[in-house]
């Protein structure tokens, strides 16, 4: 997959320039510093890159309009994770140093984890990309928020669906590598057995790996084939399992999360015909994301690649009405203000975050590649006593 190295900016005359720059020393006295350590390099830059060409146009567009709140010129600071946990901390530490009132952290729990421990003792409000593993809020404190729908909601809405299709049967397929490749199938697998699905078996990789082999050998020796296959394996693990296991032959459907909806997958073909994923929102005609996606590709060149963009675009929405809702730039004032929204218009539908544990409530989107496109299969919300607990 390749993603732009630089992003057209649109530019609102001079009193705008220059509020964009990575690394810049010191802001002025009216800007609020947002630090964002994100992958530009490295297995999560599919991911971080499109999430942050959002958050740049939601900043660019505030700065127009004095900010956020209209009062508080944003200067958006970024350093590169590289995909590395260690490497977030570093950089987590470099930010905070630049005097960052607010930090951005990676599309993963565990490189957000590493980042999270050190704004927590200082209060620093601390929202991911696009993280999704309900742990992770928990596993930092009341500074660290989601932004994308959670594994376990993700999981619910897939698991619900495969029962609503006559899938009675599962091979779920994880990896201990990443809370989001270990977790987010057992979810699934909670969820399906609740609604009268059965595990028929379990297996296990190394992320990275290229040979598939021992884990397909092991499908097709299963005394029950199942009615599909559930992961939660993303670039470079699918592509890689995907194309083994149907090169031996094995047409069983495989049911996926959000990591797959990028255009990497995609390009798959006929390859990936039949394989489920989410997404946060879907641009119907008329919708604010239909608008979106339109005003996206004349800032950035192109169209939107996943619905990580928008999902960055809302960030800067969230902070800014936060802003607004705290009446100053205090990041105690602003953490407690994401903390009680209810009912956010985002351009995807409505967020909440009030009476959560910080991750928030909002729609989740099921799709499915067919005929070498992806196409929309429905936008849910799961009943609450439905997801399972973290």
């Amino acid at each position: 997959m390749s993603f732009p190295s630089r992003l057209r900016h649109t530019l609102f005359g001079t009193a705008a320039l220059g509020l964009l720059l990575a690394g810049t020393p010191a802001a002025l006295a009216e800007d609020i510093i947002i630090g964002v350590a994100t992958a530009q390099t490295g297995g999560l830059a599919p991911y971080d890159q499109p999430a942050l060409a959002g958050l740049r146009m939601a900043v660019d567009e505030l700065n127009a309009k004095g900010g956020l709140d209209g009062k508080y010129k944003v200067n958006l600071m970024i350093k590169d994770t590289r995909s590395d946990t260690a490497q977030t901390a570093t950089a987590a530490q470099e930010l905070i140093d630049a005097g960052a009132k607010i930090l951005i952290t990676p599309c993963d729990a565990d490189p957000s984890i590493s980042a999270g421990q050190l704004t927590q003792p200082l209060g620093i409000p601390t929202l991911t990309l696009c993280g999704t593993a309900p742990v992770l809020t928990e596993a930092v404190g009341d500074v660290m928020f989601g932004t994308y729908p959670a594994d376990n909601v993700q999981a619910t809405a897939v698991a619900e669906f495969a029962i609503s299709e006559g899938k009675r049967t599962v091979y779920l397929l994880t990896s201990p590598d990443t809370t989001y490749v270990a977790n987010l199938p057992e979810y699934f697998g909670t969820v399906f057995e609740k609604k009268g699905g059965k595990i028929v078996g379990r297996g296990t990789f190394t992320m990275n790996q290229p040979d598939f082999s021992a884990e397909i050998t092991n499908i097709k020796a299963l005394p029950e084939q199942p009615d599909l296959i559930m992961t939660a394996a993303y670039e470079p693990d699918f592509p890689a399992f995907i194309q083994q296991l149907r090169a031996a032959g094995v047409t069983i459907p495989v049911y996926g999360a959000d990591g797959i909806g990028t255009p990497t997958i995609k390009a798959l073909g006929k390859l990936v015909d039949g394989v489920v994923y989410t997404g946060a929102g879907y641009p119907e005609p008329g919708s604010k994301l239909e608008a979106f996606n339109e005003a996206f590709t004349k800032y950035a060149g192109h169209a939107p690649e996943s619905t990580y963009e928008a999902n960055g675009y809302e960030i800067g929405l969230i902070l800014d009405e936060a802003v607004r809702v705290a009446g100053s730039d205090d990041p105690a004032a602003i953490r407690d203000a994401i903390a009680g929204l209810k009912d956010f218009e985002g351009v995807t539908g409505k967020i909440t975050y009030a009476g959560t544990g910080r991750m928030p409530l909002r729609p989740v989107v099921l799709m499915r590649y067919e005929d070498g496109d992806a196409k929309y299969i429905a936008t849910v919300i799961p009943d609450a006593a439905d997801v399972p607990a973290p």
